[in-house]
């Protein structure tokens, strides 16, 4: 519909996704590793660090709220790849940021009778480089990299929260660190 006195939709109601953002050079290693061993009909999203896989739509006010309070006029914090975890049927990069776990624990805190089973569990953080295959063929990429495997620092930028639809992730909200 068009022209004067038209109606927009409002968005349909999803679950909401908040993520870690990497700098530019971190993210483009992270993707390209995705791209390289990642079932090409499976990789849909760019590389990321999952904090939350599902919050509640009606939160979404509230923690575009405390995510700017987490980050605003604060440092970026130190972050680097420590190793690699088996995921059973895929390979991911075990992140270790510190200050990405206070603010994790503040925001499960803070929504914790919305918090899913998933959500209010442990926290193991990750960049998934591979899922969804042969539990043979994720242990010898596994293998594979831990050969070679060197730890390394990573820029956290900042964090996002997404909708998530059911296909690639719309962003709500973006906020970077100082």
């Amino acid at each position: 519909m068009s022209g004067e006195g038209a109606s927009v939709a409002a968005p349909i109601p999803a679950p909401i996704i908040v993520t870690a953002l990497f700098g530019r050079a971190d993210q483009g290693w992270f993707d390209a590793q995705r791209t390289a061993y990642f079932p090409p009909e499976r990789n849909v999203l760019a590389a990321h660090c999952t904090l939350f896989h599902h919050l509640p739509p009606s939160s979404a006010a509230e923690l575009k709220h405390r995510l700017t309070q987490a980050t605003r006029g604060v440092r970026a914090p130190d972050a680097r790849v420590s190793g690699l975890m088996s995921l059973g049927r895929g390979v991911a990069y075990r992140i270790d940021c510190p200050m990405l776990g206070e603010i994790r624990a503040d925001l499960v805190d803070a929504f914790a009778g919305l918090l899913t089973p998933q959500d209010a569990g442990g926290w193991r953080p990750h960049v998934t480089i591979q899922n969804k295959v042969d539990p043979k063929v994720a242990k010898l990429l596994l293998g594979r990299l831990q050969a070679d495997f060197a730890p390394r620092q990573v820029e956290i930028a900042g964090l996002a929260a997404w909708w998530y639809r059911g296909g690639p992730w719309e962003l709500l909200s973006r906020h970077l660190f100082a």
